[in-house]
């Protein structure tokens, strides 16, 4: 399964039977991104709430991933299983569906890819939509098998400022990281995590799709990666899986999410915190 496939790709794919269609569609936005169609979905596609139910519940981190067993728990009420072939998609081109593929992927189920241009792309293609309204499914099985290579946590990244064993990438704007502009969140500190790099989530995209592998390696090249493992961070771990993904497309590196990002980081002077 490619981590990005197109609508032409999705088409020709949505008779099979282990087909699941997500829609991840986020109720709002701290990008001020706006909807194209707020009303519909892909026909047939099932409702990701990662705002309610794939969530840490207990954290009060915002966006934090749900446990293992939460996971696999609330897939089953949507019917995914094991045999599942997921394509996550969302309704501002690529935004939180990248953060749903690197959740399954941090699950165990690799079979999972991203609807490059999200609905936009797929409702401006001419194929087939309807009302974005819940539908119930008949209950499922399925395993989640978490990999925790792939997520990181604050005292890896506090480590790794004196070890510098792994490169952390930020795809926040450049006001937020340089402390030029205020945060989003209240109570939160300006700058950014020190050593770390910025590269904001919009400039590997355009006009809500993915660059062209050519124009990642011209973006990432700046870069100075070698064989280390690389790990995204934002404001809320959403953003960070856009770059993720980007980066997915031209390198083997390792990969990662820092998923307590800045909403973590930033809070309570707990951690160290760098400006321009």
């Amino acid at each position: 399964m490619k981590s990005l496939v197109s609508v032409n790709w999705l088409f020709e794919h949505k008779d099979d039977p282990d087909l699941v269609i997500l829609d991840a569609s986020p109720r709002q936005n701290k990008s001020n991104l706006t909807v194209e169609y707020p009303t519909l979905k892909i026909k047939g596609a099932k409702i990701f709430d990662m705002e309610s139910c794939f969530l840490d519940k207990e954290s009060s981190i915002p966006n934090m991933f749900p446990s293992e067993k939460i996971f696999a728990d609330e897939c089953r009420k949507i019917g995914i299983t094991n045999r599942s072939i997921i394509v996550a998609y969302d309704n501002l081109g690529i935004y939180t569906s990248p953060r749903v593929w690197w959740m399954f992927k941090s699950m165990g189920h690799t079979n999972i890819g991203v609807l490059d241009g999200g609905l936009s792309a797929w409702r401006n293609g001419n194929f087939e939509c309807e009302p974005r309204v819940f539908k119930a499914s008949m209950r499922s099985e399925f395993t989640a098998n978490y990999e925790s290579d792939l997520v990181v946590n604050s005292e890896q990244i506090l480590d790794n400022i004196s070890n510098n064993k792994m490169i952390l990438i930020d795809a926040r704007s450049k006001g937020r990281f340089n402390a030029e502009i205020p945060e989003p969140r209240e109570n939160m500190a300006s700058g950014h995590i020190p050593n770390s790099l910025n590269l904001p989530f919009n400039q590997v995209l355009k006009t809500g799709k993915m660059k062209s592998k050519t124009e990642l390696k011209g973006i990432f090249t700046n870069f100075k990666f070698q064989n280390k493992k690389v790990v995204f961070t934002c404001g809320s771990g959403i953003t960070a899986c856009i770059i993720l993904l980007a980066f997915e497309q031209v390198s083997s590196n390792k990969k990662a999410l820092y998923d307590g990002s800045w909403s973590e980081w930033g809070r309570g002077n707990k951690f160290p915190v760098a400006k321009k």
